[in-house]
């Protein structure tokens, strides 16, 4: 499907507290960019970047009565809460390939926010693009094409110390996962879904959504909700052994996947996996 969705462009992960959760995923062995100010809006981010994708955490630091997603998610719990697809091509493009699918997008929508380095801020922009929620199921989700890619890539936030080097899957717990199958197939196409005892398997492009009826671990949200997300690291014994050093506590997994609960980092639970 190479005019549609090219894989996860991020994922952002709602907090409640912006500088505490720079200190706690910086404590988990990871570099943060410098604070980004959305123009217009009462958010900012700190992003984690990789090679190819990243994760983003958004809080408020002023008041914003237009951010009501983010409100209302932190209203009940912080943690992944959406995820932005990329888009194989220009919005424009993809938006016309996804209408021939029969699905809806919107119109591209701008975004910029400024990024403020020490000699002074950028201004990253984006293009984006929504679909209507029942077009895909159980997730909460937008496309995001990057105008400015050389503004939020610099080579100093890409060697994270932790070893973790990009977005393997996102887990999700939804009432009916196969259900969600005829849906995500128009989404992400025919071939993109594998039907699995637990649920189904959407490949994006370059990671994976697994959506399931069982929860990874208690105390989760109910469904639909993000339950975990899973990142490639580099070398399973480093990156354990840097947990250890820093004082994280973390689980080995029968599989080989290293499970950091959701307490150690903002509400997220980590599966980190060499690959």
């Amino acid at each position: 499907m190479s005019n549609g969705i090219a894989g996860i462009d991020h994922i952002i992960i709602g907090v409640r507290d912006l500088e505490a959760a720079r200190s706690s995923w910086s404590r988990l062995g990871f570099t943060l960019t410098p604070r980004g100010r959305h123009i217009g809006q009462g958010t900012a981010n700190y992003c984690i970047m990789f090679g190819r994708d990243y994760l983003e955490l958004l809080g408020f630091v002023e008041r914003d009565e237009h951010a009501h997603r983010l409100e209302t998610f932190l209203a009940q719990r912080e943690g992944a809460m959406s995820v932005a697809f990329a888009p194989a091509r220009d919005a424009e493009s993809t938006a016309a390939f996804l209408a021939s699918r029969g699905l809806h997008p919107s119109a591209p929508r701008a975004l910029g926010r400024a990024l403020e380095l020490p000699e002074g801020a950028v201004m990253p922009r984006f293009s984006l693009l929504n679909l209507p929620p029942e077009e895909t199921p159980a997730l909460d989700c937008f496309i995001c094409g990057h105008l400015t890619p050389e503004l939020v890539r610099h080579p100093d936030w890409l060697a994270h110390p932790n070893g973790v080097t990009g977005i393997k899957a996102v887990h999700l717990v939804a009432d009916n996962p196969h259900a969600l199958a005829p849906a995500y197939r128009r989404l992400c196409g025919d071939d993109r879904i594998s039907e699995k005892g637990h649920g189904i398997e959407v490949d994006t492009g370059r990671n994976r959504l697994v959506f399931s009826r069982l929860s990874l671990s208690a105390g989760e949200a109910p469904p639909p909700a993000i339950t975990a997300l899973e990142l490639s690291v580099e070398d399973r014994a480093a990156t354990a052994a840097y947990l250890k050093t820093a004082g994280i506590a973390f689980m080995e997994l029968p599989d080989g996947r290293l499970a950091v609960s959701a307490a150690e980092a903002s509400g997220t639970s980590l599966l980190l996996t060499e690959v």
